[in-house]
């Protein structure tokens, strides 16, 4: 078995290629630069941390470490889509 094969893996994996695609396909110049950047890392985070989590996953506190860094980016990626949505005309 691979992290590949994790389904939360695969959400977070098409969720950041849908993300990217949107934020900086849609946004204004002047946004892409800032918030489009912070959105796409904080999204890229996510998948990277559910495979550096599953990684280490012999460690069982290590895993849930890593879990929490990704729910964690996870709020952080929904703080960010919020926010650009209540600044959308």
């Amino acid at each position: 078995m691979s992290y590949k094969d994790l389904q939360i893996w695969q959400i977070a994996r098409e969720l950041t290629v849908e993300i990217h695609a949107m934020t900086f396909r849609d946004l204004p110049k002047f946004e892409a630069y800032e918030e489009a950047s912070q959105i796409s890392r904080s999204m890229k985070s996510i998948k990277s941390n559910i495979v550096e989590g599953y990684g280490r996953r012999r460690y069982k506190n290590d895993f849930i470490r890593f879990l929490t860094f990704a729910h964690a980016s996870c709020d952080e990626t929904i703080d960010h889509l919020e926010t650009l949505y209540k600044q959308s005309p």
